[in-house]
């Protein structure tokens, strides 16, 4: 039988071709005409557009092109409105294929860079005059306030910032503008996108201010100012319920269909952390594990969960499901409470609230055989603003507290805790009709449903977001 051999030369041209084909993939990837002029330069790690007279010149595809030329005119309206100039220092960020670089240097931005993929940006502090982020970078960050402090750092002071995002509501563009403390909005308008599925996006344009200028504009600030697009989103809430609801556990219910929650109405994704605080949280069950967990519309973000409960009774679930539990009652300063617990025999009936071992306001009531209990209370209001930073986190507060709202609601005004409060969802508790007795007022609260309306009605006069819960 006859038999065969690879020649040498053979082997020779395909190790030459499976090169060449590697080669041609790496340039395919960072096609683009680029130069840069400095001393600049970035360390290991991901790719980063550089340096020091590094030249690369690659034909681009049409759509490359496209994206170059779009970039183009974005640039030649920045430079005519002179936020930038030809002698600017030139960052872009998280720039995939360089398209943006190579329009700043075709328009005559000579002194340009790009980086991708970078947790932090290997440069000096104060190095650029003008960063760009383009393409929804900030939209798609995991860690916002990071990137903003990247940034920051590496832009000099009066340096220009341009972002674009695909947010457009005005609750984005503040919770934006929040995040850059040492920066001052200068312009936001909606331009096109060269994204077909997306027509247009908006352009946000910084100014990184001065040690002195951010000192005046911070006391400037007043932090429990409700502007007009928070004003339009109460608005745009369900209303209350008006008329006392005869069968209030039904009627009540029935109004979660009607909820609109602030999740749906806008972007939240301009966000540190996502906080959910559960006040008088009772079983896992009742409320985190069946509504929040399950209904909440979370924009897929993870949320930190917080369970406020001082019955010993559900302790133990929330530890087994890994929720932060707070053992103790909230209220209005630190001190030892004495609650009545009512007895009764089902576990269902704990579960609802109502049962064995559910701290209850003090009362005098025949229908129950009650014991005192001694239990810690905290100051809430104290807690929540050590908790929670107003400018860059994002809070939704469940409180039912039998009663006690009508003392806290008051304290968390009071000290601006308030303010913190993005969405809160609250149970009201008033003499309602009984299910037994027909005609007839439980005496286990003192408070009307009137004056429950007038609680809901100041909260959103006040510029909070509250529901009405069950």
């Amino acid at each position: 039988m006859e038999t065969f051999t690879l020649k040498p030369n053979f082997l020779g041209n395909i190790l030459v071709r499976l090169v060449s084909f590697v080669i041609l993939v790496f340039l395919a990837r960072f096609a683009y005409i680029f130069t840069v002029k400095g001393n600049k330069s970035c360390n290991s790690g991901d790719f980063c557009f550089i340096p020091e007279t590094l030249t690369i010149s690659v034909e681009l595809p049409d759509s490359g092109t496209g994206h170059r030329n779009y970039y183009y005119s974005v640039f030649q309206d920045l430079i005519a409105d002179g936020y930038l100039s030809p002698n600017s220092q030139s960052l872009c960020i998280e720039t995939l294929t360089g398209q943006d670089v190579a329009a700043l240097i075709d328009i005559g931005v000579f002194d340009s860079m790009g980086i991708y993929n970078k947790s932090s940006q290997p440069f000096d502090d104060n190095t650029f005059d003008f960063e760009f982020a383009g393409n929804g970078v900030l939209d798609r960050s995991e860690q916002p306030v990071e990137f903003v402090k990247e940034v920051s750092r590496t832009l000099k002071p009066g340096g220009i910032l341009v972002i674009h995002t695909i947010a457009k509501d005005n609750y984005s563009l503040n919770s934006l503008v929040q995040l850059f403390n040492n920066c001052k909005l200068v312009r936001s308008l909606e331009i096109d996108s060269y994204a077909m599925w997306q027509p247009s996006i908006r352009q946000v344009i910084f100014k990184k201010v001065t040690g002195l200028e951010q000192m005046d504009f911070k006391k400037s600030r007043n932090y429990c100012v409700v502007p007009e697009y928070k004003r339009e989103l109460i608005r745009k809430a369900e209303g209350i319920i008006v008329k006392e609801p005869l069968k209030p556990w039904i009627t009540l219910k029935r109004n979660l269909r009607n909820v609109k929650y602030l999740s749906e109405m806008v972007d939240i994704s301009f966000k540190n952390r996502y906080i959910y605080v559960d006040v008088g949280a009772r079983s896992y069950s009742s409320s985190i594990g069946s509504w929040f967990n399950r209904q909440y519309p979370k924009q897929n973000k993870t949320f930190e969960v917080y369970a406020i409960e001082a019955d010993k009774e559900f302790h133990d679930e929330y530890r087994k499901k890994g929720v932060n539990l707070l053992p103790y009652a909230a209220w209005l300063r630190n001190e030892t409470l004495f609650f009545e617990i009512m007895r009764e025999q089902t576990r269902k009936s704990v579960e609802k609230g109502r049962g064995m071992g559910r701290v209850q306001s003090a009362q005098s009531s025949l229908n129950f055989v009650g014991d005192l209990n001694k239990i810690l209370g905290f100051d809430f209001a104290g807690w929540l603003m050590s908790l929670v930073n107003e400018e860059s986190d994002y809070l939704v507060v469940k409180m039912d507290v039998e009663g006690t709202e009508f003392h806290l609601i008051p304290k968390l005004i009071e000290s601006g805790a308030i303010c913190l409060i993005d969405e809160l969802f609250l149970e009201c508790h008033y003499n309602r009709w009984q299910r037994c007795c027909p005609g007839k007022r439980s005496t286990k609260y003192d408070k009307t449903y009137t004056e429950c309306l007038e609680l809901f009605s100041s909260l959103r006069d006040i510029g909070i977001l509250v529901h009405q819960w069950w």
